[in-house]
């Protein structure tokens, strides 16, 4: 009687198991949006944006790129770069950002809107990791514009501080390199 009893106990015990998948951090997942900055005079050079403030269509908190924050909130925020990622919607095919550079100083700010346009679609990494979202830099097929619209005039190629953008690799499919180039 003992020996089935012990029997079941450890089959009860193998049964309540569960493999403990956990998803390695080298799995490449949902992609950001990879945007590096460029000096408009002379289009080889990346160049360094200052005091950048980016804040999504309607997000609580922006993010600021910005060096000279104290050093408590340096953590939450990037340096002043050249290379910024930005987050795509995964249940939505537009999204918006507003960039304002030079945000420290109220004189000198200067904002511009950019709107997105993509194609999602889902694709099965693993068990444990679930699904990743891949994107699709797409024109807006309602005004015949670029995927990638500055302060909501569809043919426009420039903005008040972006003075041309050019679109690198319109397939999003991991963050290793540039998607879209700003030139200012």
């Amino acid at each position: 009687m003992k020996k089935i009893y012990l029997l079941f106990l450890l089959a009860l015990a193998l049964c309540g198991c569960e493999k403990d998948d956990i998803c390695d951090s080298s799995t490449s997942t949902t992609p950001r949006l990879v945007i590096e900055f460029y000096d408009y005079t002379n289009p080889a050079v990346l160049k360094n944006v200052t005091d950048l403030k980016v804040m999504g269509t309607g997000a609580d908190e922006a993010i600021v790129f910005n060096s000279t924050l104290p050093e408590e909130d340096q953590n939450r925020y990037l340096a002043n770069t050249n290379k910024i990622m930005l987050p795509l919607k995964i249940n939505d095919d537009t999204v918006e950002y507003t960039l304002t550079l030079n945000s420290g100083n109220a004189v000198l700010n200067v904002t511009d809107i950019i709107r997105l346009n993509y194609t999602r679609t889902s694709e099965y990494v693993s068990r444990a990791c679930g699904y990743k979202t891949l994107f699709k830099l797409n024109p807006d097929f309602n005004d015949n514009t670029s995927p990638l619209i500055i302060n909501n005039i569809p043919t426009a190629n420039s903005g008040n501080w972006i003075r041309n953008v050019e679109i690198i690799k319109s397939n999003l499919e991991t963050e290793n390199e540039t998607h879209v180039k700003i030139f200012f």
